[in-house]
């Protein structure tokens, strides 16, 4: 496959399920211990070797493209403070000048509208979507692992991350069908949006990681609006289905999905009991909190 080197971030909605808290601040901008979550997930693009990061953006969301810039009087308060340690994290977090670019989806339309907004910025090249709202804590990354799947998988081919899922909750994801293994990933033989379990054809769910062919913009321009009346990138993907194969590939990792309060806060305790500095401060006062000693 050629070499993906730009990524969509959709990072436009509105957030609801997280008012008042995102009122005025971005969903994507909530911490996850000490990292807002769009940065875990550009981190995860950047370890996956993505040169070109590109936010589609909406109203009120200015402040994640401040946070991909420098703040010249924060830098110059931690310069006179001494802060060096402070001054280092911020620099290795800083993008290259040129790397990223933002545009706005005007309407909410859904997530094949946003996709559809970046189309002249990704061009006429394979590319990778990244959900700002799902975390996959994993070492080599989510994205990492698709892209190493993909290089012996055909030029024209399609990759989705899927994970299992008890059978009692396919109907809440879209689900795959599963074909024949090529290397370490799939055959994708149907995609179906929340089917009942019964429907089901695998407990295999779509994650919020993709990489696909830009023809997928064509498609997406065409497509009318289908399930809540937004314009679903499902829908265009079965169609691509048609002429191009996708592929699924069961990444190693845990995901999770940030736009729930549940998953935020599960995110929160994972990742925090991942860090040297925290840990064993944060298992003790876990222990406190479930009544142990």
């Amino acid at each position: 496959m050629t070499r993906i080197r730009k990524a969509i971030f959709p990072v436009a909605g509105l957030g609801t399920r997280f008012l008042p808290a995102t009122k005025a601040m971005p969903k994507e901008m909530l911490p996850v211990v000490d990292r807002p979550l769009i940065q875990h997930v550009v981190d995860e693009a950047r370890q996956a070797g993505i040169e070109h990061f590109i936010f589609v953006t909406g109203r009120s969301k200015s402040v994640i493209e401040d946070h991909f810039d420098r703040q010249f009087e924060l830098e110059a308060a931690l310069v006179e403070r001494g802060k060096k340690a402070d001054l280092a994290l911020l620099s290795q977090d800083l993008p290259e000048p040129g790397t990223t670019s933002f545009t706005r989806q005007q309407s909410p339309l859904g997530l094949g509208h946003a996709v559809w907004c970046a189309r002249e910025l990704v061009g006429n090249e394979p590319f990778a979507l990244l959900l700002p709202d799902v975390l996959v804590q994993h070492k080599s990354g989510c994205l990492a692992q698709m892209i190493d799947a993909a290089a012996s998988l055909d030029d024209n081919a399609n990759i989705i991350a899927v994970e299992e899922v008890p059978a009692d909750r396919v109907h809440m994801y879209g689900v795959v069908g599963v074909g024949a293994a090529k290397g370490k990933a799939f055959s994708i033989t149907k995609m179906v949006e929340k089917p009942k379990a019964a429907d089901a054809p695998s407990n295999l769910t779509i994650t919020g990681r993709y990489i696909l062919q830009p023809q997928i913009f064509d498609l997406l321009e065409k497509q009318t609006a289908g399930t809540g009346g937004e314009i679903q990138l499902t829908d265009a993907m079965v169609a691509l289905a048609r002429t191009q194969p996708f592929y699924g590939l069961k990444f190693e990792g845990r995901s999770f999905d940030c736009g729930s309060k549940i998953g935020f806060l599960t995110a929160n305790i994972a990742y925090g009991l991942e860090r040297p500095d925290i840990a064993p401060e944060l298992r003790r006062e876990i222990t406190r909190l479930l009544g142990g000693k």
